[in-house]
């Protein structure tokens, strides 16, 4: 039995005999504990803080005395008297192992540190970046052992840390002697630590110990929007997000608008390349300013998009994207430079784009996947990434299912009469009332209701100027709720509603939802032509939904996942009234916020989630809504509001549906129509 004291870690259990003098941060690296350092244990970067335990342990067998470390020294004292160390801690470099002793690594110490989400059931974020920031003191030139300086340093960066087969672009090369020499041979160096297919290489170098950090820009390539999420890659704090409308949007505001472009305007592709590569670095500039970020400090960067989206992005026509059998150029993971694809930030920074799972399920439904993780639950889940390409995953422990649905822009405020996207000044919140069939709402920027004293003067700034896609949704399922809609998806006249808000629209009928022409503003109605656009984007998105339900042999699920910047915004109950998901318990209906962001900022700060989710891709099976023959006959049936076919007992549990048809040729008094079937 070993003499040498007993150090054992918390909160990782780790233990192990060293000889007394060792110290603590040493016997981390040996056991393998979480314990970080940038400097290599020369006492100048403070990461390594420890704090150690006193008094009888009976969990691990462990008494520790007032003296089982080595005294204080001076460097932990000038540590203290410069930036302050918190009571009871020591820096793990520093302190030595004088007896037994139990070891405590906070997590702002942990090299692989968790950012926490927010949801209860969302996965927290382990922190392992693919660059490191290593300190290393090189040996000087030798005119008796001639070689290079980058050498020197490669073989310091061995020594010290373990790294091997370190390689250096031109740009490092151009610099490295002017800033070894200001350093006086000790630098700081970020290191990319490679992968299967690249060696570690050297990103920055900076002259003596870097206190500052390297960034990660994680981002969402949508069809629609391009959001982006700028990370500090050493603690996972996102710095800055930002977003724009994607440029490509002229080309067409679906994906198949854009194939199409491509196939009947020679350039067409390259054209739409330009654009969002354009967005791109508009996109890296405002972030980089919001966040108060030197571009060149941004060294890894993964992109999520879907599968035209990512050819384009690429630089690859999406020809064959736009027939059968729908087949992508690469659906592997790619990993490039970044002047590869002419992105503003460092030279030599990494990109890495996740997997596609198939023809049209791609990098984003990858990164919904990573976020979500549908695979480790235990109960089935339906995730939806709403947007103008719905991506759709349905599964548990067993088995995950995946299929695309084209469910257009109508969702984001396009296609619609009063549509626009989501700004100060648009309607995102609506009830009316069933009885007097008067409406009020709450508009982006203001808390009051439209009836609630003060709302006047708080929307005086930015006026009411048209509703956004949480408003639309709301606006319809409230109109069907109260009676001014029926399920086919007709608007009632004056007469049949009881409401003189219901107004003739050429043939057919619109709800005046508010009329500001009295003062200036806009007369913001809802027309039939909006009605039916949301019925066939909703339509779309529920089929894919049932699909992916007989496939796996259910008529239910047990909780539902709105994905999607816009499903942060969607309210549960008015998105099953208009029967856009399926039936289910209105708690069991939760909001994953931009889970395909989520997903990219996985894979940039933790390098495993990138294999993670390279393997479960291989996993999950993909379903093919255009060859399926029941995807038309769900798709009619969920043209109805919610359906036709479907029950939705629980739903009719919770409210009362009007039995109302306004088709009803020159009868003007409501008739009823057949009841749905139950």
């Amino acid at each position: 039995m070993s003499t040498d004291p007993l150090i054992v870690f918390t909160p990782s259990g780790k233990r192990g005999h060293f000889p007394v003098g060792t110290p603590i941060l040493t016997a981390a690296r040996q056991l393998g504990v979480d314990l970080d350092s940038v400097c290599g244990g020369r006492g100048i970067c403070s990461k390594c803080q420890i704090t150690p335990g006193l008094g009888d342990f009976a969990k691990h067998g462990v008494t520790v005395a007032a003296d089982a470390l080595s005294d204080w020294n001076a460097v932990e004292e000038r540590y203290k008297s410069k930036r302050g160390l918190i009571e009871g801690r020591r820096l793990g470099c520093q302190a030595t192992v004088q007896r037994d002793v139990v070891i405590d690594v906070p997590p702002e110490s942990q090299v692989h540190k968790q950012v926490v989400r927010k949801r209860a059931e969302a996965r927290d974020i382990t922190i392992n970046p693919s660059t490191k920031l290593c300190y290393v003191e090189v040996e000087e030139p030798d005119m008796h052992e001639p070689s290079g300086d980058l050498e020197r340093l490669v073989l310091a960066i061995e020594t010290e840390w373990g790294i091997e087969n370190v390689h250096a672009d031109l740009h490092i090369l151009q610099a490295l002697q002017p800033v070894l020499r200001k350093g006086d041979w000790k630098v700081t160096v970020a290191i990319h630590l490679g992968d299967e297919e690249n060696a570690p290489r050297i990103m920055h170098i900076w002259p003596g110990y870097y206190e500052g950090t390297v960034y990660g820009i994680a981002v969402d390539l949508g069809s629609t929007t391009i959001a982006g999420h700028l990370c500090d890659l050493l603690s996972g704090e996102v710095v800055a997000s930002s977003g724009i409308m994607n440029p490509q949007i002229r080309f067409g505001e679906d994906l198949m608008s854009r194939v199409s472009y491509g196939m009947m305007n020679a350039g067409g592709a390259q054209e739409m390349t330009q654009a969002v590569r354009e967005g791109m670095t508009a996109l890296i500039t405002q972030i980089a300013t919001e966040g108060g970020v030197d571009k060149r400090l941004i060294v890894d960067a993964v992109f999520v998009c879907n599968p035209v989206m990512h050819h384009l992005f690429l630089g690859i026509d999406p020809f064959e994207l736009g027939q059968a059998p729908f087949a992508l150029a690469t659906s592997g993971s790619i990993r490039l430079r970044a002047d590869d694809l002419g992105l503003n930030i460092h030279p030599s920074a990494r990109v890495y784009l996740l997997p596609c799972i198939a023809g049209h399920v791609g990098a984003d439904a990858a990164a919904v996947a990573l976020s979500e993780a549908p695979d480790k639950s235990e109960d089935l889940v339906l995730v939806v990434d709403v947007g103008t390409n719905a991506e759709i995953l349905l599964g548990n422990t067993e088995k995950v299912l995946a299929c695309s649905s084209p469910t257009g822009p109508a969702f984001e405020g396009a296609q619609i009469t009063a549509g626009q996207r989501a700004a100060p000044g648009a309607i995102e919140r609506v009830e009316i009332d069933p009885v007097t069939k008067e409406p009020r709402f709450r508009i982006i920027g203001v808390d009051a209701w439209s009836d609630e004293d003060g709302f006047t003067a708080a929307a005086a700034a930015s006026g009411i100027t048209g509703i956004c896609g949480s408003g639309i949704i709301e606006a319809i399922a409230e109109m069907r709720l109260a009676g001014l809609l029926d399920a086919s998806g007709l608007i009632g006249s004056a007469e049949q509603t009881g409401s003189a808000r219901s107004i003739t629209d050429g043939r057919t009928h619109a709800y005046v939802l508010h009329d500001g022409s009295a003062h200036g503003g806009p007369r913001i109605t809802i027309t039939n032509p909006d009605i039916r656009a949301i019925q066939m984007a909703k339509a779309a998105l529920y089929s894919g939904a049932r699909l992916l339900m007989d496939k796996f042999g259910v008529d239910t699920v047990d909780r539902v996942v709105l994905a999607g910047a816009f499903g942060a915004h969607i309210s549960p109950k008015h998105a099953m009234v208009l029967g856009m998901i399926p039936d289910a318990p209105l708690e069991k209906v939760t909001s994953a916020g931009n889970a395909a962001g989520t997903g990219a900022r996985i894979a940039l700060l933790n390098r495993d989630a990138r294999l993670e989710i390279e393997q479960t891709v291989h996993r999950i099976h993909k379903v093919e809504t255009a060859i399926e023959p029941r995807f038309q006959e769900h798709f009619v049936n969920a043209s109805a509001i919610p359906n036709s076919a479907d029950p939705f007992p629980i739903l009719n549990s919770i409210v009362t549906l009007p039995d109302v048809s306004f088709n009803s040729g020159g009868d003007t008094s409501g008739g009823r129509r057949r009841r749905r079937r139950a």
